[in-house]
């Protein structure tokens, strides 16, 4: 009588001991890194040079933006895990290690721009790391709950930060701050260290022949530089059948989104009178609804035909964003922003899954760069365009170009059958 096997049902993410660790470590590093930018806002702001305070804050987006896609060749040829650890105690030491310079002496501008410059660099490496780790300690059916987790723990941890960096701020200057800081860079570590690293699935043979060994110890020998994997990894993106066309949504989305809810909201505010606390409420409105999108798809794990969803979101979300600037009350907007946070949210939850779950894992690391090099370095650059544009013909017409231009993303989305048609693993 022949036995078959059966395969044993995935652990839930929020039950794997590995995920879990992943998760803490990442929500100690993103609350550090809320409270280091407060801390450095704080600390340029004592220099009294109000074009040193903004040299500093800009400082750091320089190295993000011109070695991210190095951080992806790294993470693939090291390992995202060993890159993460690394970049992780490089940040401790160099925040823990500002933190005793301003103990003896009172901050520059040059010290503090120079720190801003490693940390952009530093988290030029950290940023694609830790976005391929998932797939490395997880099956890919729970790889959709755990960008659902990743959306709560980065909702938190900017709940949390800010305040908290506030109250150290206040409390013991921004030397308390940054210690803080350091010391959550340093709980990471331990949470990363104890992380089980599934294996790289098997290089395909060339049919176990003399020759084929020949050939196999060949392409061994002829190890690629850093730059042919950089070059391989772009090439690969943009061949696969999904991960090009989501490269575009996610450009022409993050484009069109990102301006509006940072610079953009700040000016409306003003125009309108609505002040900081206006502001401030329909941020949370918006946090709301991301944070609701992201609970939705860690309790879910899986929303049916993801590539579908995913576009039709983006196309509501832009009609959010389009609304917001001709709303007079604060109370619809912030409710519009909680729309827009829900839909936006969906989205960029169901687009991480989408590229975890059909990228080789060889490449995940390059691919994960691409992708946060939109987000995290190249979309900040357009905010002097943003500022100069609303200034020109005000808010409500940027407004309605930045929803265009995050529209279009879910549009040519749509255009390509294989996203339209993609599904997330059961």
């Amino acid at each position: 009588m022949t036995v078959t096997a059966v395969e044993a049902p995935e652990r839930p993410a929020h039950r794997d001991p590995d995920v879990l660790r992943w998760l803490g470590a990442y929500t100690a590093s993103m609350v550090g890194d809320s409270i280091y930018f407060m801390a450095l806002a704080w600390a340029a702001a004592r220099t009294g040079s109000a074009s040193g305070t903004g040299l500093v804050l800009a400082a750091g987006s320089i190295p993000r933006a011109l070695l991210m896609l190095g951080g992806g060749v790294l993470a693939d040829r090291l390992g995202p895990r060993r890159v993460v650890i690394g970049s992780d105690a490089a940040r401790a030491v160099l925040v823990l290690g500002l933190a005793a310079v301003l103990v003896l002496t009172a901050p520059t501008v040059g010290v503090l721009v120079a720190v801003a410059l490693l940390f952009g660099a530093v988290d030029a490496l950290f940023l694609p790391a830790v976005g391929a780790l998932p797939p490395r300690i997880s099956p890919p059916g729970q790889l959709a709950r755990i960008q659902g987790l990743r959306g709560l723990a980065a909702r938190g941890a900017s709940i949390v930060g800010a305040p908290l960096g506030g109250v150290a701020v206040a409390t013991g200057g921004p030397v308390l701050a940054f210690a803080t800081a350091g010391a959550l860079f340093v709980l990471s570590l331990p949470l990363l260290l104890g992380l089980r690293i599934r294996p790289l699935p098997a290089p395909v043979k060339h049919g176990g022949t003399v020759a084929g060994a020949a050939e196999e110890r060949a392409v061994a020998e002829e190890r690629p530089t850093a730059r042919q994997d950089l070059v391989d990894g772009l090439r690969y993106i943009r061949r696969h059948p999904l991960l090009g066309p989501l490269m575009i949504v996610i450009g022409l989305s993050e484009l069109g989104f990102v301006g509006p809810l940072n610079l953009g909201l700040i000016l409306l505010s003003e125009q309108r009178g609505w002040g900081a606390a206006g502001m401030g409420w329909i941020v949370a409105g918006f946090a709301s609804g991301a944070a609701g999108a992201a609970l939705l798809i860690a309790v879910r794990g899986r929303v049916p035909r993801a590539g579908l969803v995913m576009c039709l979101t983006v196309l509501v979300g832009a009609t959010g964003i389009a609304a917001v600037a001709q709303i007079p009350s604060v109370p619809l907007a912030a409710a519009t922003a909680a729309v827009v946070g829900l839909f936006i949210g969906l989205a960029g939850a169901l687009c991480g899954a989408l590229v975890q779950t059909v990228a080789d894992p060889a490449y995940l690391g390059r691919v994960t760069s691409v992708s946060t090099l939109f987000t995290y370095a190249l979309i900040p650059l357009s905010y002097p365009a943003t500022g100069a544009a609303i200034a020109l013909w005000g808010t409500g017409p940027v407004y309605a170009v930045s929803a265009a231009v995050c529209a279009a993303g879910g549009a040519v989305g749509l255009t390509f059958t294989a996203l339209r048609r993609a599904e997330l693993p059961r």
